[in-house]
């Protein structure tokens, strides 16, 4: 079980995932001396690999978003039915390669809801056992390492910082242009969104070009800044650090002491090899973390791996979102430059008493620049084929925005990940099963933020606006909370510092530690995560407390 010539052959740490949180791991460890091993799904690719092809990238499984199947079922009585509602990238830098690049801090009161809020009827709302000042270094970290354009200020809800954005704004574009006087029309606030795309040059890297593939594709000049060409080439230059790619991690392995001693995994020729080491990182997000501790029974830990709480794969969120789409009398061209240049947060907090549901959220005027998409857009009284359906498409698609809702998701226990008794994927092993409902109280947010949004694109001008019903969300990009920090390890999975209650030298670091969800875009917040677990590891290593 041993891999032909590796570069390292007993590494310190074995990070799993080299993703928002694997990347920064294993960049941070390996310039620190530590030797790492990197484990990932899929191939290592260089961003010339790739390419602005709508219909290969947006609309072919596997390209670019991960090709597994997963299942899904709303409760725990229903029979569970194979789904692709789970999207992630299966590839070196994760999905951080196609996202959106917004990077904004969550607020002081994302940690403290149940404290400054109170409970929710039939939800499991709590404290994270940490608050933001315990992330504001970090966060400020990630902005300068990772590279995130914005403007400090700007924003009136913004929480406390130290030091402004490392690069201004990227440019406005037409849809923050129209937010921008919208906003001030209904007494709101917009502001520059925070992105992790360059708008000057930046570290070696080129500035944004505004070619208008700002999400869902691989940004083929780096202004993206992505962990494929931030954190993982100055990883390898240590010569600390090797990445495995194509490579499934199927187990866990522990020693007598319940101490994690190694990691087996299966190459692309679904060869089986253990490597050996004094630290395990999962970063595998929220779905495929829980996954292989559960995947990782012993008689030590018979219900999964850092599982004597039973909490592990519980407690799954995703971010909830509405949408409202605009149809205006001049040519807005959103199909150039970035996805998002604005943010309107002036509903952030949850306010129960005023609202009469809790919860808050976030809107985001925006673009949406993929022609098939819009082409198949479900329109009142217009067939979806012929001359009029084609005339339509000519006539609108350079004249549209949509504004965008993103709300919190009630941290519920019944909303789970578990292993699917009968689909297997192409690995051979079990793929997760999902079990989710949307909370009662969801529906009165989505509400809420439908309504904040038709308001926004009809004081921005719009001649016409359509909005969906609520939906119910079978899976998401923002995969959320199955290993919950806590104190007790009773309720909990990881402590204050994402290490395992159980193996204290075992530590997940990635959206599933997240106890509340935010209002939307986590990754700023699993990058501050990881450069802070990363300082614990160094400083637990070097007392001999861990490896």
């Amino acid at each position: 079980m041993s891999l032909p010539n590796p570069m390292i052959k007993r590494p310190d740490v074995v990070i799993i995932g080299t993703g928002a949180a694997g990347g920064v791991l294993a960049k941070e460890l390996s310039t620190r001396g530590l030797k790492v091993v990197a484990l990932e799904m899929g191939p290592f690719l260089t961003t010339r690999r790739f390419d602005q092809d709508e219909l290969r990238v947006m609309h072919t499984p596997g390209y670019v978003q991960y090709d597994q199947p997963n299942t899904y079922r709303k409760t725990a009585t229903d029979k569970a039915e194979v789904a692709h509602s789970i999207h992630m990238q299966s590839v070196v830098g994760g999905s951080t390669l196609h996202y959106t690049g917004i990077s904004w801090r969550l607020h002081e009161s994302d940690f403290k809801e149940r404290s400054l809020f109170g409970a929710v009827e039939n939800a499991d709302v709590q404290d994270w056992p940490i608050d933001y000042w315990d992330l504001e270094h970090y966060y400020e970290k990630a902005e300068y390492e990772i590279g995130v354009s914005g403007l400090a200020g700007a924003n009136p809800f913004d929480p406390p910082r130290r030091k402004p954005y490392p690069m201004p704004p990227v440019a406005r574009t037409c849809s923050g242009a129209l937010a921008d006087l919208a906003a001030q029309k209904l007494g709101w606030h917009a502001y520059p969104t925070p992105l992790a795309i360059t708008s000057r040059p930046y570290d070696g890297r080129p500035a944004v070009m505004n070619c208008g593939f700002c999400e869902g594709y691989v940004c083929t000049i780096q202004a993206r800044s992505s962990i494929l060409v931030t954190m993982i080439p100055k990883a390898l230059k240590t010569g600390n650090c090797e990445i495995r790619a194509n490579s499934c991690a199927r187990e866990i392995t522990v020693d007598e002491n319940g101490l994690v001693d190694g990691v087996v995994y299966l190459d692309e020729k679904m060869t089986e090899h253990k490597i050996e080491a004094r630290v395990v990182i999962l970063c595998c997000n929220g779905i495929h973390t829980p996954r292989l501790l559960l995947m990782s029974k012993s008689t030590l830990f018979p219900d999964g791996l850092a599982n004597r709480s039973g909490k592990v794969g519980r407690h799954l969120m995703f971010n909830y979102y509405q949408t409202a789409r605009g149809f205006f009398d001049n040519d807005l061209n959103e199909y150039k430059g970035v996805m998002d240049s604005r943010v309107i947060q002036d509903f952030y907090d949850p306010n129960p008493a005023k609202n009469g549901f809790f919860g808050g959220g976030v809107l985001e005027p925006r673009g949406d620049g993929e022609t098939i998409s819009f082409a198949n857009l479900n329109m009142p009284r217009l067939r979806r084929w012929g001359s009029e359906r084609k005339k339509w498409i000519m006539d609108n698609y350079t004249r549209q925005m949509v504004a965008l809702t993103s709300m919190e998701s009630m941290s519920q226990e019944a909303n789970a990940i578990d292993l699917d008794p009968e689909v297997k994927d192409k690995w051979g092993l079990p793929v997760p099963r999902v079990t989710y409902n949307v909370h009662s109280n969801e529906h009165k947010l989505g509400d809420f933020f439908r309504e904040r949004a038709k308001e926004l694109l009809q004081a921005a001008g719009a001649r016409q606006v359509v909005a969906s019903p609520n939906f119910f969300p079978q899976g998401d990009a923002h995969l959320l909370g199955t290993c919950r920090m806590g104190i007790d390890p009773k309720t909990s999975v990881v402590n204050r510092f994402n290490q395992s209650h159980d193996v204290k030298n075992l530590f997940m670091v990635d959206g599933s530690s997240f106890v509340t969800s935010g209002k939307s875009n986590p990754t700023l917040t699993i990058q501050a995560l990881a450069f802070r677990c990363a300082d614990y590891i160094v400083s637990q290593m070097k007392q001999l407390n861990i490896g």
